[in-house]
């Protein structure tokens, strides 16, 4: 019976080390971080984060203020900081913006992902890399401004163009409720000009929808191209809400940046 105890003992104890020594070898998984655009809210990565969560990732779906570019980052620089480990950020269209100026800084940040988004140089703005190439027909799709109190103005999609406009490949119904729920943008927003984009020193990867109306596909390739992507998606028959319409395909690009070694 000693015998049987003691190796019951060993074997229990081998079983311990051997996982101590896993949890060594294998570290913890990065926290990813996901900022959404312009009208649009958190839940817009509902599909991916179900996903990201399923493979062990820990997932912060960050409220953007959209209020304007530097506001916006650091709002979404405090959640990073927060966060002890790496951290893969992720942003979608005008988050795009916000993401590259809140890494600038943040050592803990070990990649930026793009979802069909603005990747920005110092100086630009979203309206003017929206305008760099034809294509785009946001434009004449957005309702009057809402004058805010303190003067400035807030822009939203009109809600019978937003699913054409903003969301082409998704049912009419689920597109409709997105519609109803948007975020409005301040307008100055879309015109404020953005500092140094943290794509010149943190690795980055792109994905995006060759039938994108808010930004022309044109821009998108060419912002990925000069970041020197890791790994650029084209989705075939994507509209601006790729994450929406095809979660697989943009939580598959993420895991591939969180796995990627530290710059």
């Amino acid at each position: 019976m000693k015998k049987l105890f003691a190796a019951a003992t060993a074997v229990a104890l081998l079983t311990a080390g051997v996982a101590a020594a896993e949890m060594v070898a294998k570290p913890p998984k990065p926290t990813i971080v996901l900022v959404h655009g312009a009208f649009a809210d958190a839940s817009s990565w509902n599909g991916v984060i179900r996903i990201l969560e399923k493979d062990g990732y820990p997932v912060v779906a960050a409220a953007n203020p959209l209020r304007g570019v530097k506001s916006d980052a650091t709002a979404v620089a405090d959640v990073v900081a927060s966060i002890p480990g790496p951290v893969v950020l992720v942003g979608h269209s005008y988050g795009g913006s916000v993401i590259s100026e809140a890494a600038n800084g943040k050592a803990n940040v070990r990649s930026l992902v793009f979802v069909a988004a603005f990747a920005p140089d110092t100086g630009e703005t979203a309206a003017g890399l929206s305008g760099k190439f034809p294509g785009s027909t946001l434009a004449p799709t957005l309702a009057p401004a809402v004058t805010l109190s303190d003067g400035g103005k807030d822009l939203y999609i009109q809600q019978e163009r937003f699913p054409d406009q903003f969301a082409a490949d998704l049912p009419a119904a689920e597109a409709k409720l997105m519609a109803a729920t948007q975020r409005p943008i301040a307008q100055a927003a879309l015109g404020e000009a953005s500092g140094e984009g943290a794509w010149h020193h943190v690795p980055s990867w792109f994905v995006y929808g060759d039938q994108d109306r808010n930004i022309p596909p044109q821009a998108l390739a060419f912002m990925a191209e000069r970041a020197h992507s890791h790994g650029t998606v084209v989705v075939k028959g994507g509209s601006h809400v790729v994450m929406v319409s095809h979660p697989g395909t943009v939580a598959a690009l993420i895991e591939k940046a969180a796995a990627s070694p530290a710059p």
